[in-house]
Protein backbone atom coordinates (compact mmCIF):
# COMPACT_ATOMS: atom_id res chain seq x y z
CA UNK A 1 0.00 0.00 0.00
CA UNK A 2 1.11 3.54 -0.87
CA UNK A 3 -0.35 7.20 -0.28
CA UNK A 4 -0.96 8.08 -3.62
CA UNK A 5 -2.93 11.23 -3.38
CA UNK A 6 -3.49 13.89 0.20
CA UNK A 7 -5.72 16.35 0.35
CA UNK A 8 -5.71 20.21 1.58
CA UNK A 9 -9.04 22.44 2.25
CA UNK A 10 -8.84 25.68 0.49
CA UNK A 11 -10.78 28.68 0.63
CA UNK A 12 -10.56 29.62 -3.07
CA UNK A 13 -9.14 26.59 -5.94
CA UNK A 14 -8.56 29.13 -8.47
CA UNK A 15 -6.15 30.90 -5.72
CA UNK A 16 -4.34 28.15 -4.57
CA UNK A 17 -3.86 26.45 -7.88
CA UNK A 18 -1.87 29.77 -8.53
CA UNK A 19 0.17 30.00 -5.19
CA UNK A 20 1.06 26.62 -4.99
CA UNK A 21 2.27 26.37 -9.01
CA UNK A 22 3.67 30.07 -9.76
CA UNK A 23 4.68 30.74 -6.37
CA UNK A 24 6.00 26.98 -4.71
CA UNK A 25 6.19 25.66 -8.20
CA UNK A 26 4.20 22.23 -8.05
CA UNK A 27 3.04 21.15 -11.55
CA UNK A 28 -0.60 20.63 -12.26
CA UNK A 29 -1.57 16.94 -13.00
CA UNK A 30 -5.58 17.38 -13.30
CA UNK A 31 -8.19 19.50 -13.39
CA UNK A 32 -11.79 18.39 -14.21
CA UNK A 33 -15.04 19.34 -13.60
CA UNK A 34 -16.37 17.84 -10.14
CA UNK A 35 -19.58 18.91 -9.48
CA UNK A 36 -19.53 22.94 -8.83
CA UNK A 37 -15.84 22.21 -7.93
CA UNK A 38 -13.14 20.77 -9.77
CA UNK A 39 -10.67 18.18 -8.90
CA UNK A 40 -6.90 19.97 -8.62
CA UNK A 41 -3.89 17.94 -8.39
CA UNK A 42 -0.38 18.28 -8.17
CA UNK A 43 3.01 17.11 -8.23
CA UNK A 44 6.32 17.99 -7.67
CA UNK A 45 8.17 18.71 -10.66
CA UNK A 46 11.17 16.17 -10.03
CA UNK A 47 8.45 13.48 -9.13
CA UNK A 48 5.22 13.85 -11.61
CA UNK A 49 4.50 10.28 -11.17
CA UNK A 50 4.60 10.56 -6.84
CA UNK A 51 2.22 11.29 -4.54
CA UNK A 52 -0.64 14.18 -5.86
CA UNK A 53 -1.98 16.67 -3.69
CA UNK A 54 -5.19 17.87 -3.98
CA UNK A 55 -6.57 21.05 -3.70
CA UNK A 56 -9.76 20.18 -2.16
CA UNK A 57 -12.29 22.98 -1.42
CA UNK A 58 -13.62 23.72 1.82
CA UNK A 59 -17.19 24.21 0.94
CA UNK A 60 -18.62 21.69 4.28
CA UNK A 61 -18.92 23.17 6.98
CA UNK A 62 -16.74 20.53 8.92
CA UNK A 63 -13.98 21.26 6.67
CA UNK A 64 -14.23 25.09 6.98
CA UNK A 65 -14.35 24.96 11.01
CA UNK A 66 -11.17 22.54 11.35
CA UNK A 67 -9.07 24.87 8.52
CA UNK A 68 -10.41 28.21 10.48
CA UNK A 69 -9.01 26.26 13.97
CA UNK A 70 -5.70 24.94 12.43
CA UNK A 71 -4.39 28.12 11.28
CA UNK A 72 -6.11 29.78 14.37
CA UNK A 73 -3.76 27.67 16.55
CA UNK A 74 -0.90 27.93 14.31
CA UNK A 75 -1.07 24.34 13.51
CA UNK A 76 0.05 23.38 9.88
CA UNK A 77 -1.76 21.35 7.59
CA UNK A 78 1.08 19.32 5.78
CA UNK A 79 4.62 19.39 5.33
CA UNK A 80 6.94 19.82 2.05
CA UNK A 81 10.63 18.25 1.99
CA UNK A 82 13.55 20.77 0.78
CA UNK A 83 16.87 20.74 0.47
CA UNK A 84 18.05 23.91 0.97
CA UNK A 85 15.24 25.63 3.86
CA UNK A 86 17.48 28.92 4.21
CA UNK A 87 17.50 28.99 0.09
CA UNK A 88 13.88 28.12 -0.04
CA UNK A 89 13.03 30.54 2.79
CA UNK A 90 14.76 33.66 1.06
CA UNK A 91 12.96 32.39 -2.40
CA UNK A 92 9.86 32.72 -1.08
CA UNK A 93 10.59 35.61 0.71
CA UNK A 94 11.37 37.46 -2.42
CA UNK A 95 7.86 36.30 -3.49
CA UNK A 96 5.93 37.71 -1.04
CA UNK A 97 4.99 34.40 1.21
CA UNK A 98 4.68 35.52 4.64
CA UNK A 99 6.22 33.01 7.12
CA UNK A 100 4.94 32.30 10.86
CA UNK A 101 8.23 30.96 11.53
CA UNK A 102 11.69 31.73 10.39
CA UNK A 103 14.00 28.43 9.51
CA UNK A 104 14.44 27.14 12.94
CA UNK A 105 16.21 24.10 14.12
CA UNK A 106 14.67 21.62 15.85
CA UNK A 107 16.86 18.44 16.59
CA UNK A 108 18.10 16.57 13.50
CA UNK A 109 15.65 18.44 11.16
CA UNK A 110 15.10 22.54 10.14
CA UNK A 111 11.65 23.60 9.81
CA UNK A 112 9.85 26.64 8.68
CA UNK A 113 5.78 27.68 8.40
CA UNK A 114 4.05 29.61 5.74
CA UNK A 115 0.44 30.84 4.98
CA UNK A 116 -0.19 29.42 1.69
CA UNK A 117 -2.98 32.67 1.44
CA UNK A 118 -5.67 29.58 1.25
CA UNK A 119 -6.56 29.31 4.87
CA UNK A 120 -3.49 27.32 6.01
CA UNK A 121 -0.28 27.26 7.02
CA UNK A 122 2.53 25.32 5.82
CA UNK A 123 5.54 23.90 7.24
CA UNK A 124 8.49 22.89 5.10
CA UNK A 125 11.07 20.91 6.42
CA UNK A 126 15.09 19.83 5.97
CA UNK A 127 16.81 17.25 7.03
Amino acid sequence: MKIIVTSIFVQDQDKALEFYTEILGFVKKHDVPSGEFRWITLVSPDDQDGTELLLEPNAHPAAKEYQKKLFADGIPVTMFGVADIRKEYERLMEKGVTFTMKPTKMGEVTIAVFDDTCGNLIQIMQS
